[in-house]
């Protein structure tokens, strides 16, 4: 409970050490690791969550990098939270921790944390979330989420964000592709980043067209990240035209060119959330979501780590193996077991 108090305190105070060892803390759910986010939890919601995802090797962390210069330049303190994939033989996150960003951690208005699925309890982008809640408790006015690839994981993260970029390169060959998988609704903006390639205009052309064909009659039932009506996972059913168009941009991220219109474009989309009612919306929907989140995480914890669920699970796995019993039955015993386990 003391090191707790001395946590939540110094995050009020704006102690960078204190933050690290909370951040640790929330990833590795630690003992704590809750009662240190509901005491934080008031504190939560002033920063602009931006995500920004696409296949690999797009240069998002050098356009990350851009990024934050541009908004330091504005005097605005910016987090990062680097998602990269965990190594299956050695359990190390396999981009490592952002060489290219290292020159903004002298800066103190910065803070640049990787995550690795590997210290992720019950479920990458639930603790991703948290760290952000941190990170945005501590006081930081933009958090960036950075995540590697268009996955189902990869789109769970981004749907944490208030604004989602995804960004594309020519000559890839998967951007068209990414847009045909149906990830075209996680975003609010396009970026076709290494625009000084050849392929860049033609790209930009084709996701242009692609959009205008779901703002169309033909794929009317494919929802976009904002319009009227909402999935279960937050997503609208159906567009107004007359609410946000995400827009194609383009830039070089090595020079810099066109990150401050991406980072107008990212303001412009936050300034259309808070003035259409949107973001109060969608972000009391992100609550309901995280709350069922935490409530699945504390039943697995109650089953697996604090019942006898792998108990029961050794004991009938010969059978399972046999195909004398299946995993349904064994999974409702493990459940009636739970229930009928005294208070």
């Amino acid at each position: 409970m003391m090191v707790t108090d001395g946590l939540i305190e110094g995050i009020r105070q704006g102690r960078i050490p204190v933050l690290a060892r909370a951040i640790s803390l929330v990833e590795n759910g630690r003992d704590g690791y809750e009662r240190l986010l509901s005491a934080l939890h008031p504190l939560v919601g002033r920063a602009h969550r931006v995500g920004i995802t696409g296949p690999p090797g797009g240069g998002k962390s050098t356009l990350i990098e851009r990024l934050v210069q541009v908004y330091r330049e504005r005097d605005i303190t910016v987090a990062v939270v680097a998602v990269d994939p965990t190594s299956p033989f050695s359990g190390g996150a396999l981009l490592g921790d952002r060489i290219r960003m290292d020159s903004l951690t002298l800066d103190p208005g910065v803070y640049i944390r990787s995550m690795a699925s590997r210290g992720a309890h019950g479920g990458l982008a639930t603790t991703t979330r948290e760290v952000c809640d941190v990170l945005d408790a501590f006081g930081f006015e933009r958090i960036i989420i950075e995540t590697v690839g268009v996955g189902q994981s990869e789109l769970a993260i981004a749907g944490s964000a208030d604004t989602t970029a995804l960004v594309l390169v020519p000559e890839s060959g998967d951007g068209v592709q990414v847009l045909k998988a149906g990830v075209m609704e996680i975003a609010d903006l396009y970026l076709v980043n290494k625009a000084d390639r050849p392929g860049a205009d033609r790209l930009v052309q084709e996701v242009e067209v692609m959009l205008g064909i779901r703002r169309g009659n033909a794929l009317r039932h494919v929802g976009p990240h904002h319009g009227p009506a909402t999935t279960g996972s937050g997503k609208r059913e159906a567009e107004d035209v007359s609410e946000w168009s995400p827009p194609v941009l383009t830039s070089v991220a090595v020079s810099g060119e066109g990150v401050t219109e991406l980072v107008e474009a990212f303001d412009a989309h936050y300034e259309h959330l808070e003035q259409s009612g949107e973001l109060e919306r969608l972000r009391r929907e992100g609550l309901a979501r995280h709350t069922r989140d935490v409530v699945d995480r504390a039943l697995s914890n109650l089953v697996w780590q604090e019942g006898d669920g792998a108990e029961i699970l050794a004991e009938k796995l010969d059978d399972l193996a046999s195909g004398r019993v299946s995993p349904y039955k064994i999974a409702h015993d493990i459940v009636a077991h739970l229930q009928e386990a005294p208070e």
